[in-house]
């Protein structure tokens, strides 16, 4: 068991934001089970303070709403598809992009998808709450295929196809299903499309929308992260030591940073499972 905790660690260490946003999601929706399912009805129950509700006045004092919603999931199948497509979208969008630009992207398609399904929501004269990474995922989605849609993408058992392909029908399958069900979930789902491919014509035009999230998050990491200190340093003067110790010192470092560049080599060319068990432990202690 420790062995798997020890595993999952490494892969959050090293993942990159990616990784974590999978972690957080996952995290959050374990975390949610024994406070908001109700086990004798079968459905989860989401409080207005962290679902977005489609009540105005509601957002206006609650406003962490908009962004809090984008963790929360109704169901296990609700989970599991969308980290699917997350992580098939993520690592195509950081194939070109920045892990900060991705970061970004994800926090505001979700603050702005949330924002339109409130508002659609009141016109429409309808009631309800919206939970789901759904909207930011499509995002991501859509932001890589403005910008390349011409990639070949390898699916199983029906060969290449075009990255715009699969964008193009996974949205015309939600505007089938618009006025059937989840109109709330589909509504932020076009508008997460819509801001996906916004912010790569901005980024194209030189505008990258994503600074202002990174500026905050730098601060508040700068703010209640660890912070550095200068330790005090001693002056004084040491005999000369013989240069076989130096040049011994020297050579250790090189061969465990050798050993170290050799097992990252084989986890980008084979994964982390094809590692053995000796080279996971190595891996851990260097992490550490």
């Amino acid at each position: 068991m420790s062995s798997i905790l020890d595993d999952i660690k490494f892969q959050y260490k090293i993942g990159g934001i990616a990784n974590k946003l999978i972690y957080w999601n996952v995290g959050i929706f374990l975390l949610s089970i024994p406070f908001f399912y109700q086990f004798t009805q079968g459905f989860f129950d989401y409080p207005t303070w962290l679902a977005v509700s489609s009540t105005p006045q509601i957002v206006l004092t609650r406003p962490w709403t908009l962004f809090t919603y984008a963790f929360l999931h109704s169901g296990p199948l609700h989970l599991f598809f969308n980290m699917m497509v997350l992580h098939f979208a993520s690592r195509l969008f950081l194939t070109f992009f920045t892990q900060k630009q991705y970061f970004g992207l994800y926090v505001l398609s979700a603050i702005f998808s949330g924002f339109v399904f409130v508002v659609a929501f009141y016109f429409l004269g309808r009631a309800g709450i919206l939970v789901g990474a759904s909207a930011a995922i499509i995002a991501i989605l859509v932001a890589t295929t403005t910008y390349q849609p011409l990639m070949d993408i390898r699916l199983p058992l029906i060969g290449y196809v075009r990255l715009w392909h699969i964008t193009g029908v996974t949205l015309v399958l939600y505007l089938l299903q618009i006025g059937l069900n989840n109109t709330g979930g589909h509504i932020a789902h076009f508008s997460g499309a819509f801001f996906g491919y916004i912010y790569i014509r901005m980024l194209q035009s030189g505008t990258d929308l994503s600074k202002p999230v990174n500026v905050v998050v730098d601060f508040f990491s700068n703010l209640f992260g660890p912070q550095k200190t200068t330790p005090f340093k001693k002056v004084h003067v040491n005999p000369k030591k013989p240069a076989v110790n130096k040049q011994s010192t020297i050579v250790v470092k090189d061969k465990s940073q050798q050993q170290l560049d050799e097992i990252l080599d084989k986890i980008s060319q084979s994964g982390y499972d094809s590692l053995t068990s000796e080279e996971k432990e190595f891996l851990f202690k260097a992490g550490k």
